[in-house]
């Protein structure tokens, strides 16, 4: 079992060799009052506050803070049911969304979030805010270490759910698309997606990341677009077109 010094050196790395803007998000899932980290924010009690999930996300990568989330903290209806922290209103809006994951009513009594390179618990998993190119630099890992590719169900809401749920419940990896509350809300960027990394799988990303720079193949690497014709191109792509009687390389 990895020790919390290890998932911390790993969300430094990922920050370091991905060149992340914020810090990747340490998430875990409460089940009592006691797995609340101590100095941890709750908004409700500490600031007379309430806030949406996402800007608790938003707390954490951009400021380094560790928030925990109970019933009493959020602002937002969707996060409360699918967490599982009240029952089900059977609302005509609520139920048109039948799609929504949940997790069982009163199994969790919230959610903690910390930087992942200082959080002083062991995560659930990890939530990674990214630009397209180190969201291929991510998703490179799998498809090369683990020889599998990342599927995803994407929804043009509810961000906080489809980001966390299916990850702790499947242990799969999940691309999420932030929500337009969390654009106007906690201020996520057109330009950023979220990777989800479950708990199993953070430090074979962050080694694989790791590895990937140092044979220089990181997100500089693959960020510099040349529009060039007839393009220098690997032996095997020669012997491919030669075996389909395709030009080649003189």
């Amino acid at each position: 079992m990895p020790t919390i010094k290890e998932y911390n050196q790993w969300g430094k790395d990922l920050e370091t060799y991905l060149k992340l803007k914020t810090s990747p998000i340490a998430v875990k899932m409460l089940e009592k009052e006691e797995d609340i980290p101590e100095g941890a924010l709750r908004p409700k009690r500490d600031r007379g506050q309430h806030l949406a999930q996402c800007q608790a996300f938003a707390m954490t990568r951009r400021q380094g803070m560790t928030v925990a989330m109970t019933k009493e903290d959020h602002w937002c209806w969707a996060p409360l049911l699918a967490y599982g922290l009240v029952e089900d209103p059977h609302h005509p809006i609520v139920d048109a969304l039948t799609s929504l994951p949940r997790f069982e009513l009163g199994k969790y009594i919230g959610m903690v979030t910390a930087p992942l390179s200082s959080a002083t618990f062991e995560p659930d998993m990890v939530l990674i805010y990214s630009d397209v190119a180190q969201l291929r630099e991510m998703i490179s890992v799998p498809k090369f270490v683990e020889k599998t590719t990342v599927k995803s169900e994407f929804d043009p809401i509810d961000s906080c759910v489809y980001a966390v749920l299916p990850v702790i419940q499947d242990g799969k990896y999940q691309i999420t698309l932030p929500d337009l509350g969390e654009v106007s809300r906690a201020f996520a960027g057109d330009d950023e997606i979220i990777f989800s990394v479950p708990k199993d799988k953070i430090g074979k990303l962050a080694e694989g990341v790791k590895r990937n720079a140092e044979m220089k193949q990181n997100v500089d690497d693959w960020s510099h677009i040349i529009m060039q014709p007839d393009f220098p191109r690997p032996d095997f792509y020669k012997e491919l077109f030669k075996k389909w009687g395709l030009d080649v390389e003189d």
